[in-house]
């Protein structure tokens, strides 16, 4: 057994042992080490005090050519906690990998919802029972708004204004948001005819959206009904499409530019700091656009 050997299993006990990581993430660790000390030992390099900031460097290219871009990152962090750990323990003269960053994940475009799949989404809420109308409100505003979850959840009465109504955001910003006429409706309704029913049995909380004690909803509780709903209309609820909550902020932002919203309005809309966030949407249009034109021009195929 190597140098190298000895180092890489002393961290993976270190690991174990001390730091309390689970089985399933010991065998990663182990797996992506695995990797760095064959590449190692392919340039000649049986001692972990040998390797030098060029050699993590080019164990990174090639992860990087190899792996995801998740996957690689969690591989260098690997390796950075092995040499860390054996600067620390005097295994190795000085942390080589110390200016070595992971590489950023890849940016996932988010998954918006067609039109049709929110109106299908839409109408699985029925009834007239304070639930039934707090659910409808809760769906219609998350949609007509753009809000997060937690800007719906900590919506407050006084916060609603005929057509307007403000938003609490990140970093304690607040913006003002039109309320289209479908959510208007939907929350003049609860707050008309559900709210008062619900708000009896709490201690007069201002939140408009409250769970079935009159208490303030939950996000978790937000993303059931969500849940439930996406269910019933045949919409995915596992898995990487899995509809969530911000869903439907995706597809509000997504159906504004295919409706020929400035991206910049988007971004007010949508409380976004840099413009450069609300420009991810714009790469979901264009890939719409593509699929049109591929399946509805002549000469597209």
């Amino acid at each position: 057994m190597t140098q190298l050997d000895r180092a890489v299993r002393t961290y993976l006990d270190h690991l174990s042992v001390e730091r309390g990581l689970s089985r399933n993430t010991l065998t990663s660790y182990r797996r992506d080490l695995d990797r760095y000390v064959d590449f190692l030992t392919a340039a000649g390099i049986t001692d972990l005090a040998a390797v030098t900031a060029g050699e993590v460097t080019r164990h990174l290219v090639a992860l990087r050519a190899d792996l995801a871009a998740a996957s690689a990152a969690r591989a260098v962090s690997a390796v950075r906690g092995l040499h860390r750990f054996a600067a620390r323990e005097g295994l190795a003269g000085q942390d080589v990998s110390r200016e070595v960053k992971p590489p950023a994940p890849a940016k996932r475009l988010p998954k918006a919802l067609d039109v049709d799949q929110v109106a299908r989404l839409l109408a699985t809420v029925t009834g007239d029972d304070p639930l039934a109308l707090r659910d409808r409100a809760l769906l219609e505003f998350l949609y007509g708004t753009g809000a997060r979850i937690s800007e719906a959840v900590g919506l407050a009465v006084d916060d609603l204004d005929q057509a307007l109504v403000t938003l609490h955001g990140k970093g304690g910003r607040t913006r003002l948001v039109p309320l289209g006429s479908y959510a208007r409706a939907a929350l003049d309704a609860y707050l008309v005819r559900g709210r008062p029913a619900l708000s009896s049995k709490g201690k007069g909380s201002p939140a408009v959206f409250l769970n079935a004690r009159g208490g303030v909803l939950s996000r978790q509780s937000a993303w059931t009904i969500l849940h439930r709903c996406a269910q019933a209309a045949g919409l995915p609820v596992e898995g990487a499409h899995a509809v969530s909550p911000h869903t439907l902020r995706h597809s509000y932002a997504t159906h504004l530019l295919d409706g020929g919203a400035d991206v910049r309005v988007v971004q007010e809309l949508l409380g976004h700091a840099s413009v450069t966030t609300t420009q991810v949407y714009t790469l979901v249009t264009v890939d719409r656009l593509r699929e049109v034109y591929a399946t509805a021009h002549p000469r597209a195929r």
